[in-house]
């Protein structure tokens, strides 16, 4: 069993998921099978209770895990899919502890910090990487180091690297800053040399040093760096600004990342390389598409990208199959309850609205629906999109005024959408939803059966509501027509409306199983029918 182990120290956001995906990326092309682990150091137990606005986008896995978006970005470059499991925070192992405990689990101990807290750790990643069955399992340690939070984990991989000896089987990889000062471009080594001080303080030394920095570091610096943090100098890495996160694997492997860790950690011979040629091709086409459109994204969480980054990945894929760069315009949604939705949509070439929960911005996203569904402007609603584009067409082409959700307006005579029964009981709101993967069946000769094929599709949901079954044939009559459906036939996975190049709307979400080779085909459609109504 061997272990790569990725801390962060500086800043937060240095892009230690980015590198760890990349790392996975660059071992499996070698043909090593890989895993990977996240931790996330806060009292969670999932992401799933979170507002974006703190961290980002809840991901979805195939078994109806909520977790931290990092997971997403693991999945798109490694092709994996993963679990729960694969996500370690503070919550689950502090509950798991405590319910031991509570048990007579401990014959009588008393529980501390270490050894139960940091076993419970040790045990949950071991756990993981033998359910995975890969070579290499790559874990990434949330937060900064020198935290509060994240002291018991560093503990944790430091007595997990010792448990399973360093010399092969355990190694671990820093991502510091190296900032540029002044015109004249000075790197200052410092920051990188106080935060490998802190690692070393917790009992860890780096084997390798990821320097994140806004241009090449020179070769000084490394030197410098090298000898102070005692690391090779072949060890210490640059990795300057990308012009997008998926060049950062060929930024690595032209350093020769692959080539040490194989080395370090006996993991076969050298002689095997990377075959980067479909790779280089996707950048290459991000990079320099030939052709450009512009999508609204028209939501409730627009003043944080990330989240909606799973919808901004999967645009990146299709544009780059369709060799079109992808411009997404983030409009909040309550703006067009003031605002004349020509003038936030002018020169969009599609749009769409995502998911959420709660009654603000509803509306508005009900009026970019109804503008785009009558300008004949390319649309895609997901999860609650699929619901706002039902509840417009129910309220201005069926004739259903007061049209709702009952979450929106319990009162509503016309609730075209309610809250699925088995939902009715429940008070808990973490992890309660319906939640995962599931199979839709596809109706033949529908454009959903030319994205997705006849055989249906298996993505996944994140939702409480649904439509409501009784309001099915008058919206079908209206033109709204579902064309995908759950296998017992009574759940609405995938509607289309008469007389549209494209409105679609998707109660899944397609994004979440979006790969940079093979996008959403949802997604894959709209960029399609966008660039048709910009006539490229």
């Amino acid at each position: 069993m061997k272990f790569i182990f990725v801390s962060g120290g500086v800043i937060s956001g240095l892009g230690k998921g980015i590198t760890a995906s990349s790392i996975g990326f660059l071992l499996k092309s070698r043909g090593i099978r890989v895993t990977s682990i996240k931790v996330d150091p806060y009292l969670n137990i999932d992401a799933g209770t979170m507002n974006p606005y703190e961290h980002g986008e809840v991901y979805v896995l195939d078994d109806g895990g909520e977790v931290d978006l990092d997971l997403g970005n693991y999945e798109r470059f490694m092709d994996l899919n993963l679990g729960r499991d694969n996500n370690i925070t503070t919550g689950k192992v502090y509950r798991s502890v405590i319910e031991n405990e509570r048990k007579g689990s401990y014959l009588g101990k008393t529980v501390q910090i270490i050894p139960q807290i940091t076993d419970e750790i040790k045990s949950r990643m071991i756990q993981a990487a033998r359910n995975s069955d890969a070579d290499v399992v790559i874990v990434e340690l949330g937060g900064t180091v020198g935290d509060i939070e994240s002291m018991p984990f560093l503990e944790a991989v430091r007595q997990l690297g010792r448990d399973i000896g360093r010399n092969e089987n355990a190694l671990f990889i820093h991502c510091t800053l190296v900032p540029i000062m002044g015109t004249v471009g000075e790197e200052k080594t410092k920051p990188t040399q106080h935060s490998v001080k802190d690692l070393m303080n917790a009992g860890i030394r780096p084997d390798m040093i990821i320097c994140r920095c806004k241009s090449e570091i020179t070769d000084s610096a490394k030197r410098k760096i090298s000898m102070f943090c005692d690391v090779d100098e072949s060890a210490v890495i640059s990795c300057p600004d990308a012009r997008t996160i998926y060049e950062v694997p060929m930024i690595l492997e032209k350093q020769g990342v692959a080539d040490y860790i194989i080395k370090r950690m006996d993991l076969g011979p050298l002689t095997k390389k990377s075959d980067m040629s479909e790779w280089k091709g996707f950048v290459e086409r991000i990079v320099n598409p030939k052709g450009r459109v512009e999508i609204a994204l028209v939501g409730k969480y627009t003043a944080l990208a990330d989240s909606y980054l799973s919808h901004l990945e999967s645009f990146t894929h299709a544009g780059a199959k369709l060799n079109c760069g992808v411009k997404v315009r983030f409009i909040d949604s309550d703006r067009f309850l003031s605002e004349n939705p020509k003038d936030l949509l002018e020169g969009c070439d599609g749009v769409l609205v995502p998911g959420g929960f709660g009654t603000r911005g509803v509306e508005g996203k009900i009026a970019a629906a109804n503008y785009a569904r009558e300008n004949k402007i390319p649309f895609l609603g997901v999860c609650l999109g699929f619901q706002v584009a039902t509840i417009e067409i129910a309220r201005h082409v069926v004739g259903l005024n007061d049209a709702d959700s009952s979450e929106f307006n319990p009162d509503t005579a016309n609730p075209v959408i309610i809250l699925m029964p088995e939902q009715a009981d429940i008070s808990d709101m973490g992890g309660t939803m319906r939640l995962g993967s599931r199979h839709t069946v596809i109706a033949g000769g529908s454009k959903a059966a030319e994205l997705y094929g006849s055989d249906g599709c298996d993505e996944r949901h994140r939702h409480r509501y649904e439509v409501n079954i009784d309001y099915i044939d008058r919206l079908e009559a209206a033109g709204w027509h579902f064309t995908g459906r759950s296998e017992d036939g009574k759940r609405m996975e995938i509607a289309e409306l008469d007389g549209h190049p494209y409105f679609m709307a998707a109660q899944f979400h397609p994004e979440f199983k979006s790969r940079p080779l093979s996008p959403s085909p949802l997604h894959f459609g709209l960029v399609k029918a966008a660039m048709a109504h910009k006539g490229l």
